[in-house]
């Protein structure tokens, strides 16, 4: 709530700064305040469509800290997920609706990939071992996790795999890197190389500091 509240109050003072920036040409001053309101405006609005003014901070990875016993237990797929890796990258217009709309395609690829809710999941056990499901075919070895980086390292007999870890409102999301999530894909499902394969790997290509994968919930 406290980093909800400070993303309103610098919204509320760059509306303030562009109402001040001088006392000649009143029209167009105020002509461009209103313009930067309703650009924050649509930017809200964008964002509260996907559940919460809470979303548009969400959408960073590494935002809130994950520790290891966080990630401890049995996660279940719920959505398909994405994050930017900064802030920064949030700071451009548009960014929380790009993040939206490549959650949106990303869904009709993981399902042709066979990605459902009933067959995928992945169990972190304290003693560094995991099972996992994706796509309803078994996976299991051994995991670590560099706190540091939210990285967590998975190898098992079918692939070695890296993805990051991101705290979300009701669990916790997997995002790879855009080709290492084709490349588990294309192990652990009947996707081949095909157009959906190409699309999967471009989605995070196309934006810079984008990472793709599932949102999980236990």
């Amino acid at each position: 709530m406290k980093k909800i509240k400070i993303f309103a109050m610098a919204a509320v003072a760059l509306l303030m700064g562009s109402c001040n920036m001088g006392t000649t040409g009143t029209t167009s001053t105020t002509n461009a305040a209103a313009s930067a309101g309703s650009t924050l405006g649509d930017i809200l609005t964008t964002a509260a469509k996907g559940g919460a003014v809470g979303n548009v901070l969400q959408s960073v990875l590494g935002l809130d800290k994950v520790t290891k016993n966080d990630l401890v237990g049995t996660w279940k797929y719920n959505q398909p997920g994405c994050a930017f890796t900064s802030q920064n990258l949030l700071a451009q217009a548009g960014g929380e609706v790009a993040a939206a709309n490549i959650k949106e395609k990303l869904q009709g690829y993981l399902q042709k990939a066979g990605v459902k809710q009933s067959n995928t999941q992945v169990t972190f056990n304290q003693d560094g071992t995991f099972t996992a499901k994706i796509a309803g075919k078994s996976w299991q070895g051994n995991w670590t996790f560099d706190e540091a980086n939210y990285k967590i390292t998975m190898q098992g007999l079918l692939l070695n795999v890296n993805c990051y870890a991101k705290k979300n409102a009701n669990g916790m999301g997997l995002l790879f890197e855009g080709s290492k999530l084709l490349t588990m894909l294309k192990t652990m499902s009947t996707l081949s190389g095909n157009s959906t394969a190409q699309t999967i790997g471009d989605l995070a290509s196309n934006y810079d500091g984008l990472r793709i994968g599932f949102d999980m919930t236990k």
